[in-house]
């Protein structure tokens, strides 16, 4: 009873810090926390497969995720990289058609799920959480819209400085003057998400440690983010 009650406690906590539950008052994310489960997954282990049956909702807790979408050549593109707080695999869930996407843990990473059968029944119960989560997809989406125009639009350079900025932004922590992605990230990983290859990566990442907007320390990427900033800019 105790490993259930600290479980539940851990759960409600988690639930607080999220984008879509924070609206809902203390005893009330105390009862939904019995709806969800803690699970925890290995680095680089699959949580899920593009293709696999939606049945369940994923808030992250700790750790990062990234949504994987394999090519018909064979290769993955990168289309998110997720960070606590996140929900993945949300969208396929709701509107009940096969995972779009895989997701792979990136480290030792924890998550809680629902079922999508007490994922309606608590939007019924709760109607502000329907309106929470389509804000929260609408902003999503919009995300994915920009970074669909930077992929069209804009050169390798600028696309590798939205990226690290962005995720500065989401995980990043102070680090002497520079803000660091506190997660590791490979030079194929921003290749993938930035459709280019490996090679030119590499080559733009570093002609950024050159120029003093980026370094990399123990396999963590730290930028100059108002220099790189005012680099999008010009």
């Amino acid at each position: 009873m105790k490993k259930a009650a600290e479980a539940d406690q851990q759960i409600s906590e988690i639930l607080k810090r999220g984008e879509i539950f924070s609206a809902l008052k203390e005893p009330e994310i105390k009862k939904l926390a019995a709806f969800f489960e803690k699970i925890t997954f290995r680095n680089d282990e699959t949580i899920f497969s593009e293709g696999d049956p939606s049945d369940k909702f994923y808030i992250l807790a700790e750790g990062n995720v990234k949504i994987l979408k394999h090519t018909m050549m064979g290769k993955d593109i990168i289309l998110e990289i997720m960070s606590p707080g996140d929900i993945f695999g949300g969208v396929a869930v709701l509107d009940k058609k096969p995972y779009p996407a895989s997701a792979q843990a990136m480290e030792s990473t924890t998550a809680i799920r629902i079922s999508r059968q007490n994922l309606l029944k608590i939007m019924e119960e709760y109607p502000i959480l329907k309106l929470e989560i389509v804000r929260y997809f609408s902003d999503k989406l919009r995300d994915a819209h920009e970074m669909l125009k930077n992929i069209a639009t804009e050169r390798v350079e600028k696309r590798v400085a939205a990226l690290l900025l962005k995720l500065s932004e989401k995980v990043g922590v102070e680090d002497s003057g520079f803000r660091k992605i506190d997660f590791p990230l490979t030079r194929q990983e921003i290749a993938e998400m930035v459709g280019t290859t490996v090679e030119t990566c590499i080559r733009t990442m570093s002609k950024f440690q050159k120029s003093g907007l980026v370094r990399s320390t123990s396999g963590r990427i730290s930028i100059k983010a108002a220099s790189l900033q005012r680099f999008l800019e010009e």
